[in-house]
């Protein structure tokens, strides 16, 4: 493949992942979950559920019409989340990906790539992708979830207390779903391997000896901490670190508290409103 249809699968698989080529569909009310269930909301969606049953032998549905705010979307926040992409990364998070990725080939850093917390799995899928683009065939993208959406906070972390990520529907997304997606890709080989569970069970364990990209996105502090933990002992010098969700406190704290432990000095690059990055010294 010559460097110019390198370059253009890759911008290309990049925009399908995040579906920024189209608007958004509307989205059948029937698969609409609030981020937090609350009484009234889940009252008003049974009835636009019911009225809409009503209407499905007329061909006839009700739905959601929700856009991206162009405003957010150039900071690189997407919100609302996308209905039909495979990823909420946005933008500058998806170009800090393509970077690392591309440069970890460039320079053979040597290691797997690695995200804890995947969602639809459109950022493992992009590495995948670019791995497929440059003909690499000797590094393994793992695909690390619970695929059950997060945990309930432990009461032994105070900083995860009152946490509600659990009763988030939207961000719970199965196995078969994910895979389901590679394989659209047809980017579904035994180069990609998906770690199933909470990550403290899977992660110490967690076949892989070098890693050259390390993306966390685990939202809490004892995900974060966990991932951590086992993980990035593992990073190849050279190799990269990509915290998605520095905005929120608890994962923030996390970062802080570990790298003070171990003494990590490695200058903390921002990437958006969000996410920051660091790489380990070559």
């Amino acid at each position: 493949m010559s460097e110019e249809l390198r370059d253009r699968y890759i911008a290309l698989i990049k925009e399908v992942l995040q579906f920024s080529l189209w608007p958004q569909p509307p989205r059948p009310i029937e698969s609409f979950e609030p981020l937090i269930p609350r009484p009234s909301r889940q009252l008003a969606l049974r009835v636009l559920r019911g009225v809409s049953g009503l209407l499905r032998p007329w061909k006839l549905l009700i739905a959601r019409d929700v856009q991206p705010d162009p405003a957010r979307l150039e900071q690189g926040e997407v919100w609302p989340w996308p209905n039909y992409g495979e990823t909420m990364l946005g933008p500058r998070r998806m170009d800090n990906l393509e970077h690392c990725v591309r440069t970890v080939i460039e320079e053979e850093v040597p290691g797997d790539l690695i995200e804890t917390g995947v969602w639809r799995g459109g950022a493992c899928i992009f590495m995948r992708a670019i791995l497929a683009a440059y003909g690499v065939s000797d590094r393994t993208v793992f695909v690390a979830d619970s695929f059950e959406g997060l945990p309930t906070p432990d009461p032994e972390t105070p900083a995860d207390r009152g946490a509600r990520f659990h009763e988030m529907k939207d961000i719970c997304v199965d196995l078969e779903s994910v895979r389901e997606n590679f394989r659209k890709y047809d980017l579904l080989d035994d180069q990609v391997v998906f770690l199933e569970g909470w990550f403290a069970d899977t992660l110490p364990s967690a076949p892989m000896e070098e890693i050259a990209v390390l993306r966390l996105d685990g939202d809490m502090y004892g995900s974060t901490m966990d991932a951590l933990e086992n993980l990035h002992p593992k990073v190849s010098p050279g190799g990269f670190v990509i915290i998605d969700d520095y905005c929120l406190e608890p994962c923030r704290a996390a970062v802080t508290d570990y790298r003070a432990r171990h003494g990590i000095e490695d200058e903390i690059v921002t990437i958006d409103w969000a996410g920051v990055f660091w790489r380990r010294p070559g």
